[in-house]
């Protein structure tokens, strides 16, 4: 097959579960950690790993980092943006859940297809992007990659766009008592991965279906804001 995939945060949970999925089902996956260790424990996790890539997404020198690997590698036929938090701490949440994704997708050449991590938490969230580096929810940072999923599609119309809701699946974010399965949480981005030349792009999915969302996604205008908000962050655009 010889079409690659690169993971963020998949040196465990559903990124890894993904993963072996993928190898499993014939794709070169990469994995990524935040550091040294994590990327070993993760080889000794999941050997047929082609490589791990090794970056904290929490600063830019390591999205540079990372970036730049990617794209010595040539082509990727499917890139997840799995990597997440769940604090209390806005910045690291803002830096992980948004800032990385946008910087990432940015940087690194488009592949054929693109897929976000969201969250039905996103319904209603409060999202100040005037403010949202330093004012931000993990519920509000699923608004703003919904947003950015869609303007995504739109700038991109030859990559195939997606965002999932995996559910509240018992991980270490999600926690034991989580009644959704595992497989419920990393079948979604497999599904889409394998189906990517029958996707419509720009679509939010929950359990390989099309689900609603809240209706300020549809904003161009705070797309465009976002995204804008983002660049004169970063000075990396889109």
């Amino acid at each position: 097959m010889n079409e690659k995939v690169f993971i963020t945060g998949s040196s465990t949970g559903l990124g890894m579960l993904a993963a072996k999925e993928l190898i499993k089902d014939g794709y070169e996956v990469y994995l990524h950690a935040r550091n040294a260790e994590r990327a070993k424990n993760a080889l000794e996790e999941c050997s047929q790993a082609k490589d791990v890539l090794i970056g904290d997404l929490s600063h830019l020198d390591g999205l540079q980092k990372v970036a730049k690997e990617i794209n010595d590698l040539g082509e990727f036929s499917t890139i997840i943006h799995n990597a997440g938090v769940y604090t209390a701490n806005s910045n690291l949440t803002f830096r992980v859940n948004v800032l990385a994704p946008y910087v990432l997708t940015s940087l690194i050449h488009k592949p054929k297809q693109l897929i976000y991590i969201a969250s039905n938490m996103h319904m209603d969230a409060k999202l100040n992007i005037g403010e949202i580096a330093n004012d931000l929810s993990y519920s509000g940072s699923k608004l703003a990659i919904l947003l950015l999923m869609k303007k995504v599609a739109r700038l991109y119309p030859h990559v195939k766009v997606s965002a999932v809701d995996p559910g509240w699946v018992p991980t270490r974010m999600g926690g034991q008592a989580a009644p959704d399965s595992l497989m419920d949480g990393y079948e979604t981005q497999v599904w889409l991965t394998e189906a990517r030349d029958n996707i419509v792009t720009g679509n939010y999915y929950y359990h390989q279906r099309i689900q609603n969302y809240d209706q300020r996604v549809d904003s161009t205008i705070l797309q465009d804001k976002l995204v804008n908000s983002l660049y004169q962050l970063t000075g990396f655009k889109l």
